[in-house]
C-alpha cells in the first residue's frame, strides 16, 4: 500500500464508540435465566442472528414472523419489544471515545462512521449520543444501504459517499473480518480494542493529536 499523511478516519459503531449490551435492553424485565440463554454465546434463541438480518436490511415487519415460527410467539414478543427499546442496549459511549473523537477533531482529521446496523435502530445512537454526530461527519448503516461489512461494496461507498482517498484512511472496528475488508480495499484498517490503543495505533500511523 502506497502510504502518505492521513486525512480521514472512519470508525465502526458498537464495540468501538458506543458500548452495546443486549442483557442492558433486557435484565430487570425478564427472567434472570431466560436473560442468560437469549444473551449466550452460541446464540440458542437466535436473538443475534436475527438482528444481524436486520443490520443487513430487513425490517422488523418482516424478521417477526420468522422469530415467531422458530422459536414462538413468546420470544417473538420479547425480540420485538427488545428492538423498539433498543436504546437501553447502549448504556454509554466506549470509555475515552469522546476524548479521542475530540482531539482528532480539533487536529484537523475528517470523521466518518460505518457500521453494521438496522435501519429501523440506528437513530437510538444519535438520540443517546448526540455529541457523535456533532464530530462525525457523516455515516453509512449497512441496514440502510443494503450492504454491509465485510463486503467491499461497502468500503467503496463509503469512499464514494466522503470522498475519501484510501490510502489516507484508517477504519477502526473490534471485528477482525471487517478491519480485513478494508484492508482489501485498501485502507489502513486497525482492530480496536481500546481507546488508548487505538491512539497508539493511530500515532503509529503518523497520526497527531
Amino acid at each position: 500500500m502506497m502510504t502518505g499523511p492521513i486525512t480521514d478516519i472512519v470508525f465502526d459503531f458498537c464495540g468501538v464508540l458506543v458500548d452495546w449490551q443486549c442483557r442492558a435492553a433486557l435484565e430487570g424485565r425478564y427472567p434472570d435465566d431466560l436473560v442468560e440463554r437469549i444473551c449466550a454465546d452460541d446464540d440458542p434463541l437466535g436473538f443475534f442472528r436475527y438482528e444481524d438480518d436486520m443490520d443487513g436490511g430487513a425490517l422488523l415487519a418482516d424478521v417477526l414472523p420468522v422469530v415467531a415460527a422458530e422459536q414462538g410467539d413468546g420470544i417473538a414478543d420479547i425480540f420485538r419489544d427488545y428492538i423498539e427499546r433498543y436504546g437501553d442496549a447502549l448504556p454509554r459511549l466506549v470509555p475515552g471515545m469522546e476524548n479521542l473523537l475530540a482531539d482528532l477533531d480539533g487536529a484537523g482529521y475528517r470523521l466518518w462512521g460505518l457500521t453494521n446496523w438496522s435501519c429501523e435502530t440506528f437513530h437510538f445512537a444519535f438520540e443517546k449520543f448526540p455529541q457523535l454526530e456533532r464530530y462525525l461527519g457523516g455515516t453509512v448503516v449497512s441496514g440502510v444501504e443494503k450492504k454491509r461489512k465485510p463486503n467491499a461494496d461497502i468500503y467503496r461507498l463509503a469512499e464514494e459517499r466522503f470522498s475519501l482517498d484510501p490510502a489516507a484512511t484508517v477504519f477502526l472496528d473490534d471485528t477482525a473480518k471487517n478491519v480485513d475488508g478494508a484492508i482489501a480495499a485498501g485502507w489502513h484498517g486497525l482492530k480496536f480494542t481500546d481507546a488508548d490503543q487505538a491512539r497508539r495505533n493511530l500515532a503509529e500511523l503518523g497520526v497527531r493529536i
